[in-house]
C-alpha cells in the first residue's frame, strides 16, 4: 500500500494505528438462513430471560471427540520472562464424549463421559438427567439440531416422557446455547495444556472438573433480549446484502 500511495510504510501504519484499522486479522461469523429464526430466538431467549415455575431450564449438548493426547516430549516451565511451553506435536491416545445439562437456574451441571455419541448414548444421558432431577418439575431442554436428537427412537421416548418439553435453537446458532460457556471453560482450564496419557485419564480430568464446578457453580446469566439480538442480526444481514468493498 505503501508502494502505491508513494509514501512511507510508517505513514500507512500510523492511520492504521488512527483509525484502529488491523488489517492482518480477520474474524469469522455464520449468519443463520433457518426460516424460523426469529421465533426460535424469542423462544430459547424467553426460557432464559423469563424461566417457566415449577421447571428446569437445562441447556443440553454434546462436546464429541474429546483427544487424550499426549506431548511428544515434556514441556518446559515458565520462568521471569518466558511463558509456559510445549511441543507442537502430540500423541493420541483416543477420544471420548462429554454430554452434558446445564441448569440455567443455579449453574449446576449433570455430566457423562460416553465413548460415542449416538442415539443410544444419548438416550442413555436423557435417563440420566430423569433420574437426577425432581419429578414433579418439567424439564425445558434446549438443544441443537444434531440428527441424533430428533430420530425415530429419541421421538418415542420424548413422546413417553411429556416432562420433557424441548426447544431448538435456529441453525448455525450454537452461541444461544449457554452450555456453550460450560464447554468452553472446560478446554480452556482442564484440557488445552493437559497432558492425558490414556482415555481413562482424560476423563477423570472432566469429571474432576465436573465435581469442582458443581461444589461452586457459577451462574452464567443471559442478558441480552430478543429484541436487541434481532435488532442486531438485521444489521449483520444488512451489511451482507450491501456491494463488495462498501466502506463503513
Amino acid at each position: 500500500m505503501a508502494k502505491a500511495l508513494g509514501v512511507g510504510s510508517t505513514t500507512v501504519l500510523n492511520v492504521w494505528h488512527k483509525h484502529g484499522l488491523q488489517p492482518h486479522r480477520t474474524e469469522t461469523f455464520k449468519l443463520s438462513r433457518d426460516p424460523e429464526f426469529v421465533a426460535k430466538v424469542c423462544d430459547v431467549v424467553g426460557l432464559y430471560l423469563n424461566p417457566p415455575e415449577k421447571a428446569l431450564v437445562l441447556s443440553v449438548d454434546e462436546k464429541s471427540q474429546i483427544q487424550a493426547l499426549d506431548r511428544t516430549q515434556p514441556g518446559l516451565p515458565m520462568k521471569p520472562g518466558r511463558c509456559g511451553t510445549m511441543t507442537h506435536d502430540s500423541k493420541r491416545h483416543g477420544t471420548t464424549t462429554l454430554f452434558a445439562a446445564l441448569n440455567a437456574l443455579d449453574g449446576t451441571v449433570i455430566g457423562e463421559c460416553l465413548p460415542r455419541h449416538r442415539q443410544e448414548e444419548f438416550l442413555r444421558f436423557l435417563r440420566s438427567i430423569d433420574r437426577a432431577t425432581p419429578k414433579p418439575l418439567d424439564l425445558h431442554l434446549i438443544l441443537d439440531n444434531y440428527s441424533t436428537h430428533k430420530t425415530p427412537r429419541v421421538e418415542q421416548w420424548f413422546a413417553a416422557h411429556p416432562r420433557f418439553p424441548r426447544h431448538f435453537p435456529p441453525t448455525s446458532s450454537s452461541w444461544l446455547n449457554l452450555i456453550e460457556r460450560f464447554f468452553s471453560a472446560l478446554t480452556t482450564q482442564a484440557l488445552r495444556r493437559g497432558i492425558f496419557r490414556s482415555v481413562s485419564a482424560l476423563i477423570a480430568a472432566i469429571t474432576a472438573f465436573l465435581q469442582a464446578h458443581n461444589e461452586d457453580p457459577k451462574v452464567f446469566i443471559w442478558r441480552k433480549d430478543a429484541e436487541t439480538i434481532l435488532a442486531k442480526v438485521a444489521r449483520a444481514n444488512a451489511i451482507c446484502k450491501e456491494p463488495s468493498g462498501a466502506v463503513h
